[in-house]
């Protein structure tokens, strides 16, 4: 299963632009189009569709990073139909309009907003972030989404300089997935387009409530094949200009 779901992974690498259906997707994994969806879900964390869609999305920030196309025309490139869609879409998940996306590539681009101020709001997730053993500096960006995609504006975020505790706080009562992202701070390739996360911890499911803090420990290793691609737009893999450091407490909502 594994290597099916593999399988077409790599297609939508290779054919964003084209417009892949469930049934061309399925046949491609050479199962039944309700068997390869459940088992896609599965393995991915998410549907076919949705993977797909965050595939296309993160080639259009190479295209607005790499080459001076308007912002219709790389709709048309990564298979959108309307530019419109496009837009709002991507605004919905990189956390900004594809053309200031753009613009702060090129100025400088600061880590993700702080959210909206939650104080009021007693429930957390903390515990401790463990990286595989390397001696390269790394910083690590952790959020609270409501998706199994990092994407948009977290409920909570923060930040770390290598590996330790951490605390997600401010979250209402629900189910958050959190999400962690390694990445290089030194001796970055001048492409942002070549520049890939370090390590990563994918969507963790935690449910909160009552006001009662949550533990969840994190062990980061090395992207997958199967892991979707990170849209929301993050200073060392988005920017041609390195934001200066700031506090950890800049991202704490």
């Amino acid at each position: 299963m594994q290597d099916a779901v593999e399988r077409v992974i790599n297609t939508m690498w290779d054919q964003y632009h084209e417009p892949l259906s469930l049934e061309d997707m399925a046949g491609t994994a050479v199962f039944s189009r309700f068997y390869f969806s459940r088992i896609f879900r599965s393995v991915t964390g998410t549907s076919p569709g949705r993977f797909l869609t965050a595939v296309r999305l993160y080639k259009a920030k190479h295209l607005l990073l790499q080459t001076s196309a308007s912002v219709t025309d790389i709709s048309y490139q990564v298979g959108y139909n309307s530019p419109g869609t496009f837009s709002s879409r991507f605004t919905r998940s990189v956390g900004m309009s594809p053309a200031r996306f753009r613009y702060l590539s090129r100025t400088g681009m600061a880590g993700p907003a702080s959210p909206p101020d939650t104080s009021g709001l007693p429930c957390s997730i903390g515990g401790w972030v463990s990286t595989p053993s390397t001696d390269r500096p790394l910083r690590i960006y952790l959020g609270a989404f409501d998706s199994t995609i990092a994407q948009g504006q977290p409920a909570s975020c923060t930040r770390l300089e290598g590996a330790g505790p951490y605390q997600l706080a401010g979250l209402p009562d629900g189910e958050w997935y959190v999400h962690a992202v390694a990445v290089a701070v030194r001796d970055l390739d001048p492409r942002p387009w070549a520049r890939r996360p370090l390590y990563l911890a994918a969507g963790q499911l935690v449910e909160v409530s009552g006001g009662r803090p949550v533990r969840c420990d994190l062990q980061l290793r090395p992207p997958q094949l199967t892991d979707l691609p990170i849209l929301l737009a993050l200073p060392e893999l988005d920017s041609t200009r390195l934001a200066e450091p700031i506090s950890a407490q800049d991202c704490v909502g």
